[in-house]
């Protein structure tokens, strides 16, 4: 994977990861941890960077909230919407992505009976994230989160794993350009590039519960 999506630096690792063993895991299971996180992260970026490109553009006319609030518009920066939520708006979110997590931690398994995916660090493709089978045979109905319509179920292994190389490779981007869009408001002048269209954020985005409460004050 490593000379396959970066052909010209072929293989990048500075801090010598790969040969690393991270807590009680040998080094091929570190390294199984390594390739998830990095292609789970790209995703998050990936949806980071159209949702930050929407968000600054694009007002949704919903409400967000039983007493029919609408939704923070464009005149806010993304982070200054995010900003705008109410704190039990973002613990929801943050309680769905904890769900997701952890179905992905226990290999989409539902009782001792139930089948599941081994974990990521004991033999699991890179990548795969866990059906959603056995929770809408146990739980309720829910879509998968990869090929929720099996679009991708024909493709040869060949076709599925140029798109996995694809997909790495857009994730690392988006990595950069989400860092660049927060970076830019931020710091005014630090992305040149951006400078024109960045909107200035006295906030701090690493700190997602920043505007309700700190555990330092």
């Amino acid at each position: 994977i490593a000379e396959k999506s970066n052909p010209v630096l072929k293989y990048y690792d500075p801090l010598n990861l790969a040969d690393a063993s991270f807590w009680w895991a040998s080094n091929e299971q570190t390294i199984g941890f390594l390739r998830h996180s990095e292609i789970k992260h790209g995703r998050i970026a990936m949806f980071a960077f159209v949702g930050y490109i929407v968000h600054s553009n694009f007002h949704v006319p919903y409400s967000y909230s039983l007493d029919g609030a609408a939704l923070p518009d464009v005149s806010l920066s993304p982070e200054a919407q995010w900003d705008a939520i109410p704190l039990n708006a973002k613990l929801q979110i943050f309680a769905t992505i904890a769900c997701l997590e952890i179905w992905d931690e226990c290999g989409g398994q539902v009782g001792n009976e139930a089948e599941g995916m081994p974990h990521y660090m004991n033999g699991r493709k890179p990548g795969d994230y866990p059906s959603m089978g056995n929770f809408r045979d146990n739980v309720h109905f829910a879509l998968d989160l990869f090929d929720p319509f099996n679009l991708s179920k024909n493709k040869s292994e060949e076709a599925k794993a140029e798109g996995l190389i694809r997909e790495l490779n857009n994730g690392r981007l988006a990595m950069i350009g989400i860092m660049g869009f927060l970076a830019a408001d931020k710091v005014p002048g630090s992305v040149p590039l951006l400078a024109d269209i960045a909107r200035p954020y006295s906030g701090d985005s690493m700190a997602p519960f920043g505007g309700d409460f700190s555990f330092f004050n």
